[in-house]
């Protein structure tokens, strides 16, 4: 409910000068706003790789497709040179890129994503046949069945994620992965183990936190017990990610010795924020810019990777600091002294605060807070967060990329408070203050939903996924 007749008019009013100003800036761009038939959810999304040698071994939810990646380089023919994806994620961009004999630089700050791209880099230098049959002896004899426990390192919101005799069989595992000294059997083990966490565990990864099955003995806060069907046993589902492994391996060994010519590029990836890593690359370098960074949609990769997380070993205090490390996307994001971080982002910060349809959005749900009507505080800091972060990451962005050159970008649009929050048309208009031009902005046919809250309260609005496609000036 809204409260008094007064405050309601207040809300509409402030609805209305949102609506106009985002119909002013879509204007702007009417000419460059483009329904793209050749993009889906799917092909955005990291679905389409469900299917794919090796990029399926793990599922990162929040990446795009190999097959997105190839359609790009091909449309925007970009065929030689650098490029850099500043949130690097499990490395899709990279790794198609330097399929297609270009050099790819990443940047990621999230450690499970590290183990991924760093894993897969290992993979480079080529399975042996006796790596091969090591890996079928790790599934064919259970090797860990008999070996010592290491303790599982847990987190308070990985307490009792696993079947009693799950995590035992995962504690074995990880011990005698210790004992394996073939650095490249060890890495594809690795990778499985992560792998199956999620499968294996009573929980599932659901956008801002991790949901947990009934029978976990959690209590829950919903009426409705989540059931998220059958539980693997690890046996079952770490022999299965060992056998896919073998086989995407042994089939991509295969294409590479039939091919006449082996082109294929380096992969390099920068560990840490990219706040913080950006500004000490080389400027006026890179020939394309590929990434999809955090939405902002309150997601906390913390929570929805917390199992992989404390396996890694990062601790209750280590989690808060790379929650604050990360692009401000959750409400749990203290605000971040830019200028502090870096006094040369004063004209990004500048642009931002000169960006009607932003100001106008952050006023509302500063109203919206105060008449206590968000269902968490924490929103307008986070939107606030994320636009002048990401003010920041474009300027960066146009400083290091050489002139001419592309920056293609996935992002989603959002809602808060009944303001639909057209970030596509905002970071654009960032694009055109910080040495880009807008050539394209390829809008998904089909839009995505908002909340069921966001609907319950305001009305079903569908919400813009798009593709940027900006040029360095």
């Amino acid at each position: 409910m809204f409260g008094t007749a007064e405050s309601q008019t207040e809300v509409n009013i402030s609805l209305e000068n949102i609506t106009q100003l985002d119909h002013e800036l879509a204007n702007h761009f009417a000419g460059r706003l483009e329904i793209c038939r050749a993009l889906s959810r799917l092909l955005v999304s990291f679905q389409a790789n469900k299917s794919r040698s090796v990029y399926r071994w793990y599922k990162y939810k929040e990446g795009f497709s190999a097959a997105l990646i190839e359609f790009l380089l091909k449309e925007y023919e970009i065929c030689s040179g650098v490029i850099l994806d500043p949130f690097a994620g499990s490395g899709a961009a990279l790794f198609v890129a330097a399929e297609q004999g270009l050099q790819a630089e990443g940047i990621e700050v999230l450690p499970i994503g590290q183990l991924l791209v760093e894993g897969r880099q290992a993979f480079e230098t080529n399975f042996q046949a006796e790596d091969f049959a090591t890996l079928a002896r790790w599934k064919d004899e259970k090797i860990w069945e008999n070996s010592e426990k290491i303790e599982l390192p847990e987190l308070r919101i990985t307490t009792g994620a696993y079947p009693t005799e799950t995590r035992e069989s995962i504690e074995r595992f990880i011990a005698a992965l210790h004992q394996e000294k073939n650095w490249r059997v060890r890495c594809a083990l690795e990778i499985a183990l992560f792998s199956v966490l999620e499968s294996v565990s009573y929980t599932r990864k659901d956008g801002q936190y991790l949901r947990w099955d009934y029978r976990s003995g959690k209590r829950s806060t919903v009426k409705k017990p989540f059931h998220k069907g059958e539980i693997l046993s690890f046996e079952r589902a770490i022999c299965a990610k060992i056998q896919e492994i073998i086989e995407d391996l042994q089939t991509d060994r295969q294409d590479t010795l039939f091919k006449t010519e082996n082109r294929r590029g380096s992969v390099r990836l920068y560990k840490g924020s990219c706040l913080e890593i950006i500004p000490t690359l080389t400027r006026n370098f890179y020939d394309a810019l590929i990434t999809s960074p955090p939405y902002c949609n309150r997601y906390d990769y913390t929570r929805t990777y917390a199992l992989e997380l404390a396996l890694l070993g990062v601790s209750e205090k280590g989690l808060v600091n790379l929650r604050q490390q990360m692009l401000s996307c959750t409400v749990e994001n203290k605000a971040k002294d830019l200028i502090s971080l870096n006094s040369n982002w004063k004209k990004a910060i500048n642009v931002a605060d000169n960006q009607k349809l932003l100001q106008a959005i952050l006023k509302h749900l500063e109203c919206e807070k105060a008449e206590r009507r968000l269902n968490n505080n924490g929103i307008p800091r986070m939107v606030r967060g994320y636009f002048y972060e990401m003010a920041c990451v474009i300027a960066e962005s146009a400083a290091v990329l050489k002139s001419g050159a592309p920056l293609l970008m996935v992002n989603d649009n959002v809602r808060y408070a009944g303001a639909s929050v057209s970030v596509d048309l905002i970071l654009s208009d960032f694009a055109e203050n910080l040495g880009f031009r807008v050539e394209k902005i390829l809008v998904l046919p089909n839009g995505k939903g908002n909340s069921s809250q966001q609907m319950g309260e305001h009305g079903r609005a569908a919400l813009r996924k798009c593709v940027y496609v900006w040029r360095k000036i």
